[in-house]
This record gives structure tokens, sequence and C-alpha cells, in this order.
């Protein structure tokens, strides 16, 4: 696991290829980055089943209720089939993109 800090955002990057511990130990250190607006980075993975997508769901939901973005970054996956309560898009750039929209839209007040 990968920790990249840049301004109001962390950016975590699997580097194992085991999804399952990942997430469980991203879980586990929630606390650490529950004050910033948080990008997974799956790039790295080779192909990603849709149960393993939608397991980051509950992490996700744990993220927005503290008003930060949640933001999975996966290149070759198909993003109709996961939950569309969670935000996957296929780059980094995207991903920043994302939360500043989010963030746009919290200081607007929706």
């Amino acid at each position: 696991m990968k920790v990249e800090q840049k301004g109001h955002t962390t950016i975590i990057k699997d580097t194992q290829g085991d999804l399952t511990a990942f997430l469980m130990k991203i879980t586990h250190e929630h606390k650490t980055f529950q004050k910033s607006n948080l990008i997974i980075d799956l790039t790295g993975a080779k192909t990603i089943s849709v149960k393993e997508m939608n397991a980051f769901l509950p992490l996700s939901k744990e993220h927005k209720k503290n008003k930060k973005s949640f933001v999975i970054v996966a290149e070759d996956f198909d993003f109709n089939e996961a939950s569309d309560k969670l935000v996957i898009v296929p780059t980094r750039l995207e991903a920043f993109d994302m939360i500043d929209m989010d963030e746009i839209e919290r200081d607007l007040g929706f």
C-alpha cells in the first residue's frame, strides 16, 4: 500500500494485488484518512470483479458521512456493473475533477 498526500486529498494505491487484504487494511486505518478526500487507486489490478468493487461500498458510505469525497480509480472496469453509489473513474485526473465538483457542491450546500 502506497499513501500519497496532495493538498486536501489522500491517494492510496494498491501495491500487492490482493484487493481483499487492501480493503481490510484501508478499513482498519480509516481514522487516519477520514479528514481528507480519498482516492483509491486500483490501476495496478489486472482484473477486478463486481463483487470486489462493491466491497468498497461500506467504506465509501462511512467516508462520505464526514462530508469528504471517496473516488476509486480503475482502468479496465465496466463502470455500469458496480453500485451507482460508488464513484469510479478511469484516471487520477478524473478523480481529482470529481473531488473538485464534490467540494463545489458542498460549498453551495447541496
